[in-house]
């Protein structure tokens, strides 16, 4: 689970990145925390997610949560990406995201992560980990709220990738550092 732990740790270095630039950086900067957030959530969705829900006694209410906080994130990056990055109106509405992304990365690491680490053994922990990097090297790059079960991503995932990796492409705007 470090993994996911360390790419939390990323995230938060993303919205200091943002919240410090201007113009075409903090774009840059912006583009890099979309993409990691969708391909992050993602993964969890798919792998995570469904074996919390298996392992732990109060799984459901624990992901239940957490996936209701994903989407409400998807939605809230759907709307900053309609904003201009310079406006008064993005600055609030991206420390409030900021905000409720750091709470639930804390939620997740505290109650999911680490006792999924504690009752499952290491090759299964392992196992987790390189499905983990395999979702992630498919997943869409762009939010998509309403998309947060395994089975919706699987179904709607592979199609809103390949839009989403082609319209980075077109833009010139992958997040890739």
């Amino acid at each position: 689970m470090t993994f996911l732990v360390t790419q939390h740790a990323q995230v938060k270095q993303l919205f200091d990145d943002v919240m410090s630039a201007r113009g075409e950086e903090r774009q840059e900067a912006f583009v890099a925390l979309r993409r990691l957030l969708a391909v992050h959530e993602t993964a969890e969705e798919e792998i995570v997610h469904p074996r919390a829900r298996e392992a732990l006694e109060d799984g459901d209410e624990i992901v239940g949560a957490r996936l209701q906080e994903e989407n409400e994130a998807k939605q809230a990056l759907s709307r900053l990406e309609k904003l201009d990055l310079g406006s008064a109106e993005f600055e609030k509405s991206f420390l409030e995201l900021q905000a409720d992304v750091l709470l639930h990365a804390t939620a997740e690491e505290e109650q999911e992560f680490g006792r999924l680490a504690d009752v499952l053994d290491d090759a299964e922990l392992e196992r987790m980990r390189s499905a983990v990097r395999v979702a992630q090297s498919v997943a869409p790059t762009r939010p998509h709220p309403g998309v947060e079960s395994p089975a919706a991503n699987l179904l709607v995932g592979p199609f809103a990738a390949m839009l989403d990796r082609a319209r980075d492409l077109l833009s010139g705007k992958t997040g890739d550092a």
